[in-house]
């Protein structure tokens, strides 16, 4: 789920944050990162835990109903064709899931129950559900599909929820694109008759990105000066006063790539940085970025200060 721009994104923020006097010692500062990169599965598990919610309060409502003999639900007939849905059944019923959600006591949703009922009512008055109500004998991949569109039009988009884990834990908000995005492509690829088809990361794979992550906040920090001396005197039309701080750290950060990084190529450095300068920097950073880091490059190759090794690195 992890990818190396995610991990450049976070180690920016801690260098960002001491910066600005973040008063966190260091090994603090490295435990943070640790724990904010494997918090990312977390926020899956939760989003995932979400599902398995709705399917429970739909299938309450429908007992519920079977039980009154009148009712003033309007929506009474109409709660089991939620609960019947074979997806959220397979996510509701996933031992894998249930087993993680248990063992790292992600039963969110059994304290913030106001936000099921909210999606729930929201889902009963959506177009999605009228349309998908009128199917006789849906398919599987219609109610696949269904979960998706559930998902990608109403959960996601959720102005509340989206305060609600930005409340829970702030570093979620910048996972939230990620985890979104891994999770769609998720329900997109189950298949309701194998359970091994939802995937949960294994963060022992991503150790060496996090690695990663670690060294290149660690080589930024021990060599601040001499990535900063780096940086004078090659913005000729820019004193470093006038250079913004989020600016000077990413050049920095790509720098100590290209000097104790050997084996990731010098243009994948420069695309990561600019991307990220894109989205989270001023509209001009990226020329600025783009133009001091080319100079660098050409520098570094003429006085063969790069020590760059392995496969793909011109």
């Amino acid at each position: 789920m992890l990818t190396r721009r995610h991990v450049r994104i976070k180690i920016m923020q801690s260098v960002y944050a001491l910066s600005n006097g973040n008063q966190n010692s260091l090994s603090d500062e490295v435990k943070f990162i640790k724990n904010s990169l494997t918090g990312v599965f977390d926020l899956y598990l939760i989003k995932l835990a979400f599902f398995k919610a709705l399917q429970q309060h739909a299938t309450n409502q429908h007992k519920i109903n079977e039980t009154q003999i009148r009712t003033q639900d309007s929506f009474a007939p109409l709660h089991q064709i939620i609960a019947n849905n074979k997806c959220l059944i397979f996510l509701a019923e996933h031992k894998k899931l249930d087993l993680f959600i248990s063992t790292k006591k992600m039963n969110h949703w059994e304290l913030e129950f106001d936000y099921i009922k909210k999606t729930y009512a929201t889902l009963l008055k959506s177009e999605l559900f009228e349309v998908y109500s009128k199917l006789t004998e849906p398919t599987d991949e219609q109610q696949i599909r269904f979960v998706v569109s559930l998902f990608k039009d109403i959960i996601a988009p959720d102005d509340s929820l989206y305060h609600y884990f930005e409340d829970l834990n702030m570093t979620w908000i910048d996972d939230l694109p990620l985890v979104n995005t891994f999770l769609l492509k998720q329900l997109k690829r189950v298949d309701l008759d194998s359970q091994s088809s939802l995937e949960f990361p294994d963060f022992n794979e991503n150790k060496e990105d996090i690695d990663f992550g670690i060294e290149l906040f660690e080589k930024a920090i021990a060599n601040e000066e001499d990535l900063q001396k780096e940086l004078d005197g090659k913005t000729p039309n820019w004193d470093s006063e006038r250079i913004a701080n989020l600016d000077a750290i990413l050049i920095k950060l790509a720098i100590a790539e290209l000097f104790y990084f050997s084996n990731i190529p010098p243009k994948v450095t420069l695309n990561e940085y600019l991307e990220i300068a894109k989205e989270y920097s001023t509209p001009k950073s990226n020329l600025f970025i783009n133009g001091v880091l080319d100079s660098l490059v050409k520098e570094y190759e003429k006085t063969n200060r790069m020590n760059k090794q392995g496969r793909g690195l011109l």
